[in-house]
């Protein structure tokens, strides 16, 4: 990509194109020409299957605001109670909560570069459902960037345990 369009793009993604150079990630992230908000949208416009998208879920602990990333396949739920007994209880994070813990808006939020405030702690989670594909795309700090990786490189990047967050489907 164009170093000279990077710098005209949002913060938000030049922060998590920034992070990936210097993880020495292999792929720039892309700008898509639409808004991807939601994994639906993300696979439309990428030609992928919905679980190829790395959903990033915001929570918040319940006892001390803590901010709960769970990164999961596009076309699972998360289960709450699971994340809970991993984390701790949990409240639903607004918008605004989203934005200040992770300096990236909804829809937009990469599973990496965030801008957590000193003081805050963050706890991510990768659910193993990602591990079904050999590569996933997640956000890149805006809801029209993306790049592609490994379910191994997004566990590598994060630091993040894999584990078991997802409901199960309706009998």
């Amino acid at each position: 990509m164009d170093s000279t369009l990077d710098e005209q793009r949002p913060e938000g993604f030049q922060r998590v194109a920034s992070a990936l150079q210097a993880l020495g990630h292999a792929h720039a992230p892309r700008w898509l020409e639409v808004a991807a908000r939601t994994s639906q949208e993300a696979a439309d416009a990428l030609g992928i299957l919905v679980g190829q998208v790395a959903k990033s879920i915001i929570f918040r602990r319940a006892e001390d605001d803590a901010v709960v990333l769970v990164i999961t396949s596009g076309d699972k739920r998360v289960d709450e109670k699971k994340v809970s007994a991993l984390t701790g209880p949990l409240k639903r994070a607004d918008a605004a909560f989203v934005k200040e813990a992770t300096g990236f808006s909804i829809g937009g939020v990469a599973p990496l570069a965030h801008a957590t405030p000193p003081g805050r702690t963050l706890v991510t989670l990768i659910d193993r459902e990602l591990f079904r594909f050999q590569e996933v795309w997640a956000a890149a700090g805006h809801p029209n960037g993306v790049f592609p990786l490994a379910p191994a490189e997004l566990q590598r990047m994060t630091g993040a345990p894999v584990v078991d967050v997802v409901a199960e489907p309706a009998a």
